[in-house]
């Protein structure tokens, strides 16, 4: 059975004939390709975060405090990366967290498409954004049999949140993923200076246009008053009324396993499970939304221990398959790339972000083979120590 590490054999075996690989293979090669082709205002989008970005580079500085202790003659061979999540064995514990200006990193405007059908080809799962380029069920099928989750903004319309959870159950996501820590718009300078904001131009909103409830509530229809459309959607995007008292309701609304996104605090996990959640997912956006928080990694231990049984996905300053790594070791049942793969898909399409999985996933599965972890399972608190 093959490795995962193997794709670097490809590479080294082109090599042989002077082929270099086209796609970066670095995260800062990679970050450096993507500026150089996005605009202005998607770049700005992308590797933008809130305030002075603080939180977002603590996230990624957070992995470099934890180092993974070496065990040698561990007999890893062959190594196990598969994964059980909420009943449904994958490949891999890699995942695509949802990026909601992913239709726009491709260069032909379907990065919903190519997302999924990067997943189709690699078998890692994508959570899909509710801010699409490509309706919901156009993107379900073209993940083939790899699972998607549909990400869910709750907007302030409880009829078209209920609407939205339908159109997901029906086109066969796997599962629904309400993000919580986006529930108003962050405070975020790079793109204050652009004055941009992509989805106040009608842009990654397709679920909103196709969708009958929205629909009904407009005067004339998205395609003849696309402004008036998008004005709508502005005004029902951000819910910060919700409170633990609608968790019941939204867990009413579906009988797929439900994941709340942007858990970080142990009390609010706890709650979480008191109240039906079927997963958490600890994540603080990146640092997109908030500044001054908390590095995610820091509180998944907590929050792992608080969720005892319930599955957690992780995500928040990935950016290396060593990183992927400490996050399975602190508990992550699953972990989530970003930036990353929004990078891939600028620099080179679908192709780009099933390079940058494999990647990954290579890395990931090198980084275990040489220092002794033959699965998933053989990572734990007791594979790393505080690197002073």
């Amino acid at each position: 059975m093959a490795n995962y590490g193997d794709y670097q054999l490809r590479i080294y075996l082109d090599g042989l004939s002077g082929k270099l690989p086209e796609l970066p293979v670095s995260f800062e090669d990679l970050e450096r390709g993507a500026e150089e082709v996005m605009s202005a205002q998607l770049w700005s989008y992308v590797a933008g975060g809130a305030g002075d970005e603080r939180t977002q580079r603590a996230n990624v500085a957070s992995f470099d405090r934890w180092g993974l202790m070496p065990r040698m003659l561990a007999g890893a061979a062959q190594r196990d990366l598969t994964a059980d999540l909420l009943g449904t064995s994958l490949p891999t514990p890699l995942m695509m967290a949802p990026v909601g200006v992913i239709g726009l990193c491709d260069a032909e405007g379907h990065g919903d498409l190519a997302t999924a059908r990067a997943a189709a080809a690699t078998g890692v799962p994508a959570v899909v954004s509710t801010l699409m380029q490509d309706p919901l069920e156009d993107v379900a099928a073209a993940l083939g049999d790899t699972p998607g989750y549909f990400q869910l903004y709750p907007p302030d319309d409880r009829e078209l949140t209920e609407s939205f959870v339908r159109r997901a159950e029906a086109a066969g996501y796997a599962g629904i993923v309400v993000t919580l820590d986006t529930l108003t718009l962050g405070w975020r300078p790079r793109d204050l200076s652009l004055a941009s904001f992509p989805q106040l131009k009608g842009l990654c909103l397709a679920n909103y246009f196709t969708d009958p409830v929205f629909r009904s509530h407009l005067d004339a229809s998205p395609e003849r008053d696309p402004e008036a459309a998008t004005m709508r959607w502005a005004t029902t995007f951000g819910n910060p009324k919700l409170t633990w008292d609608d968790l019941a309701w939204l867990r009413s609304l579906t009988d797929l396993p439900l994941l709340l996104k942007g858990i970080c605090d142990p009390e609010d996990v706890r709650r979480a499970v008191d109240g039906g959640v079927d997963g958490v997912y600890c994540s603080n956006h990146g640092g997109r939304q908030a500044n001054g928080g908390l590095p995610a990694l820091d509180v998944l231990p907590e929050v792992v221990d608080a969720a005892g049984d319930v599955p957690v996905i992780f995500d928040s300053g990935v950016r290396t398959g060593a990183d992927v790594v400490k996050a399975l070791a602190l508990g992550a049942t699953a972990v989530g790339v970003g930036r990353p793969y929004a990078y891939g898909m600028a620099v080179g399409g679908a192709a780009g972000v099933e390079h940058v999985l494999r990647c990954l996933l290579a890395e990931t599965d090198l980084t275990m083979a040489i220092d002794g972890y033959p699965d998933v399972a053989s990572l734990t608190r007791g594979s790393l120590r505080e690197v002073r």
